[in-house]
């Protein structure tokens, strides 16, 4: 980065504090002789400024430390207020009381020159506005409750290390407490109580890589995070301005196939469940599209609505595609849609990595000739060999458990894709795109006529109240999912289950460490009561 400057010969650096964000900074430069004042006999001015001057001496490190202290964040290259620097004995800073950057250089544990860089503070309210968010998001996302030894611990400047204790340090006259994380080769950082915001657990699917105090990855991680983010918010914003201005033909009104397809199901409609398919038919009878989220219970009928839009879909001439998070609930959508279907003229398909190649390439081909109407499947159909000759409509089931770039992958690839969604707890950024009205929403709270609501029983662990649970429940010809937290011991809970019963029913087990295969076999199974329990 190519900064001129100008050189100075002292500067004041304030802490990222509420107190300081509310000032501008006219306030801090008529207020210069009262807070050199005040830093004499107030301790917090002594604590959260700091006043360097041209040949002060001073340790590098120390200042490094107390920078960090006062809430800066360490980065590669500084861009914006509250953002510190260092190579060498060369340190660029952002104070936030300055509408402009500067660059200390020492020679030793002296400052040789203070310098005026040409970064500036464009607009000083919409700054101070970003940093105090920053401030209150680090507060927000700190959660450190329940820390134990041995846990992973992500420090803003210094990346990813291990919590290793709690500790005392007798400093600057006083004895203080302090959080002692491990990094690479043996390093320890001591972050002091009162500094939470600059700490985060990991989370994570894997063990992390640990850290190296002083070295320049964290950053040069922190910047390509950093530039993948921005660039990836400019593509969202230049497929939504094309969905904007973007349009298609308007989709046929109810057909007698769609007449069907209403006539075969079983239930009766929910009022709100009827409200939802005059939201959707409105949006399809426009010529912009379509860009529905509709949430609802588990068991409310949010399938149904997706069936019949998909049928409209398919009757207006396009095709359409179901998306779902798991191979399982993949293979009951489909199997479901098969059976709806199967005296209509639609052709449907499944498409999942747990099909043979040649089964995949053949549906895959298909898709391309358009000899296939309704597609349902997993990530599989984000894959880069997935082709459509028609698509016109994408159902995403489950939207919360899946990514903003897999979500918005279709639209990019045509602009006017009608999209629905279906949750039962959409994601904060879901509903935000829904109160700004870039996404629709229709609610579905009422229960379909004669469901019951859910009870829960709190209950102290009991054998006796556990058999009689199950045998209540399969004498109503029901089932039962029993829940264990460790797949370690699974087949020693099932044993114990049996053994309650002098004529056990039938048990099966499930977890995530099963093949996929098994696991999609076993879920078949228990949906067609093959099992019990």
């Amino acid at each position: 980065m190519d900064l001129s400057s100008s050189a100075i010969d002292k500067v004041l650096i304030c802490s990222l504090t509420p107190y300081f964000l509310e000032k501008g900074s006219v306030w801090f430069e008529e207020n210069l002789k009262q807070i050199l004042q005040a830093r004499k006999t107030q301790s917090f001015f002594q604590d959260n400024t700091l006043f360097l001057e041209k040949d002060q001496k001073i340790y590098l490190y120390q200042l490094l430390r107390k920078i960090d202290e006062m809430g800066y964040e360490k980065v590669l290259e500084i861009s914006e207020p509250g953002e510190f620097s260092q190579r060498g004995g060369i340190l660029d800073i952002f104070p936030i009381n300055l509408n402009y950057a500067v660059r200390l250089e020492f020679s030793g544990n002296t400052i040789e020159n203070i310098e005026k860089l040409s970064l500036e503070v464009k607009d000083e309210k919409l700054a101070k506005e970003i940093l105090k968010k920053k401030l209150k998001s680090q507060k927000l996302f700190s959660d450190l409750k329940g820390l134990k030894p041995g846990d992973y611990l992500v420090h803003l400047d210094h990346g990813i290390g291990k919590f290793k204790e709690l500790t005392h340090l007798f400093r600057h006259g006083e004895i203080s407490e302090y959080y002692v994380l491990e990094y690479g080769e043996g390093d320890k950082l001591y972050v002091p109580i009162g500094l939470e915001r600059k700490l985060s657990r990991y989370i994570g699917f894997v063990e992390p890589k640990i850290s190296r105090l002083g070295s320049l990855g964290w950053q040069r991680t922190k910047k390509r995070i950093k530039e993948e983010a921005e660039k990836f918010a400019k593509e969202l914003l230049e497929i939504y301005a094309k969905r904007e201005i973007s349009n298609r033909p308007s989709y046929l009104i109810d057909s007698e196939i769609e007449k069907i397809v209403a006539g075969s199901f079983v239930f009766e409609e929910t009022p709100d469940q009827i409200q939802a398919l005059k939201d959707i038919e409105k949006d399809l009878s426009k010529e912009e599209p379509m860009d529905r989220i509709v949430c609802g219970d588990v068991g409310f009928g949010k399938t149904e609505i997706a069936l019949r839009t998909m049928v409209k879909a398919v009757v207006s001439g396009y095709q359409t595609a179901m998306i779902c998070p798991t191979t399982i609930l993949a293979h009951q959508h489909y199997q479901n849609f098969k059976e709806r279907l199967k005296k209509l003229p639609i052709r449907i398909a499944l498409l999942s990595r747990l099909q043979n190649k040649k089964m995949q390439k053949e549906i895959i081909n298909k898709l391309k000739e358009g000899e296939i109407d309704i597609i349902i499947g997993t990530h599989r159909l984000l894959s880069e060999d997935v082709h459509f000759k028609n698509l016109g409509l994408l159902v995403i089931d489950d939207e919360q458990r899946f990514g903003v770039k897999q979500k918005e992958k279709f639209k990019k690839i045509r602009a006017n894709l009608d999209v629905l969604s279906l949750s039962a707890t959409p994601i904060p950024r879901t509903l935000y795109l829904a109160l700004s009205s870039l996404k629709s929403i229709s609610l579905i709270q009422t229960p379909p006529v004669g469901r019951l609501p859910v009870k829960t029983f709190i209950l102290p662990f009991s054998p006796k109240i556990i058999k009689e649970a199950i045998e209540k429940e399969l004498k109503r010809n029901g089932q039962v999912y029993y829940l264990h937290n460790r797949v370690e011991t699974i087949k020693e809970v099932k044993k114990f289950l049996e053994d309650m019963f002098e004529k056990p029913p039938v048990f099966a087990i499930a977890h995530g460490k099963l093949k996929e295969k098994e696991l999609v076999k076993v879920m078949e199974d228990f949906q067609n009561k093959k099992f019990d329990v």
